[in-house]
């Protein structure tokens, strides 16, 4: 496991220094940091004097150690914008794109984990049929549809009845769904602040309304992903010449589905989740944008329309630094799921 975690380090740092170099690559192409720092009316020769006291006529060899010296610290330079350090201004947005990740990977395992096993026990039912036609069209709508429909019916209401009002059912769907002021759509109302820059809407019942709604829209991006993936797998698995013994020796069903079955479908489905997870992070620049949903991605956004360029470097770095983190703990994981993997690469 030592050696293991060695290894993982260096890829890690490795990783870290590709994403370092394109990100310092990239800000000679986001526009000139002194056209950004000063007004027009500033002469020239002040800004020749501000470009030479910042390093900017230094070789790029010099100013790139001089950024991953103090990216190494966590030292990203000031924001245009906000006249604050960069670091400063991720942690006031962090939390809340965390939380919205968080909630919304909740809502992936809690759904697609028994609708694909059961996709897979019973292939041809109609229940069935129904998930995977509506997975198709998950797929099938971008996230930014899909969060204007949620706002358009559970936060504005429809002004229709499309469902038939001499049912109960019907009739109070109908009373739901024209309601209007029903879930909140917009910011993200009045958090509970817990420390330091950390306000959560865990915390609370109003909270959590205010997470519904985006959560539901950035999880409709990999839940229907994570369905088909987890059925596919199933079914595969269900062939194969373990679980058929299990049944030959009477081991009840459920355990044979859940425990034996569902146990060796998890890896691939780690494999592929590790990595699809840690891309909600940048998924929600358009959920966040729709919601106007005060984290990173909305910040993002907002610094590329002011060309705030410390800031989009350290948006970049923090990114690819929780794709690392991510894809290092997928790796763990394996071995708690399966311990007959080497994570060393070993011969068992």
């Amino acid at each position: 496991m030592i050696a293991f975690l060695i290894k993982r380090l260096f890829h890690a740092l490795l990783v870290m220094f590709v994403i370092s170099v394109i990100a310092f690559a990239i800000q000679d192409n986001l526009g000139d940091p002194i056209q950004q720092m000063v007004g027009q009316s500033v002469p020239e020769s002040e800004r020749a004097e501000l470009r030479e006291e910042l390093g900017l006529n230094d070789p790029m060899l010099t100013q790139y150690l001089r950024f991953a010296g103090n990216a190494a610290q966590f030292d990203f330079g000031y924001s245009y914008v906000f006249n604050q350090p960069t670091t400063s201004v991720i942690a006031r947005h962090l939390p809340a794109t965390l939380e919205l990740v968080a909630a919304s990977t909740f809502l992936i395992i809690a759904l697609s984990i028994p609708i694909g096993v059961y996709s897979a026990i019973k292939p041809r039912a109609w229940l069935t049929r129904f998930f995977m036609s509506v997975s198709i069209v998950g797929i099938s709508i971008p996230v930014f549809l899909t969060a204007i429909v949620l706002i358009q019916i559970f936060a504005i209401g429809v002004s229709v009845s499309p469902f038939p009002a001499e049912t109960g059912w019907g009739a109070w769907l109908n009373d739901v769904l024209s309601t209007e002021g029903g879930m909140p759509a917009y910011g993200r109302g009045d958090p509970v602040h817990v420390f330091g820059t950390w306000d959560t809407n865990f915390a609370s019942l109003e909270g959590l309304t205010y997470l519904v709604l985006p959560a539901i829209s950035l999880a409709s991006i990999m839940l229907p992903l994570f369905i088909r993936l987890i059925r596919a797998e199933m079914l595969e698995v269900l062939q194969s010449e373990y679980v058929k013994f299990a049944r030959a020796k009477g081991i009840s069903m459920r355990r044979v589905y859940f425990l034996h079955a569902l146990k060796n479908t998890m890896l691939p489905v780690i494999t592929v989740g590790g990595v699809q997870i840690g891309t909600l992070v940048a998924y929600t620049i358009l959920t966040e944008t729709v919601f106007q949903w005060p984290g990173m991605g909305l910040m993002f956004l907002n610094a590329i329309e002011r060309s705030d360029i410390p800031l989009i470097v350290t948006y970049l770095m923090i990114v690819g630094l929780i794709f690392v983190i991510t894809n290092t703990l997928v790796d763990l994981i394996y071995g708690l799921v399966n311990p007959t993997v080497k994570l060393t690469g070993k011969p068992a």
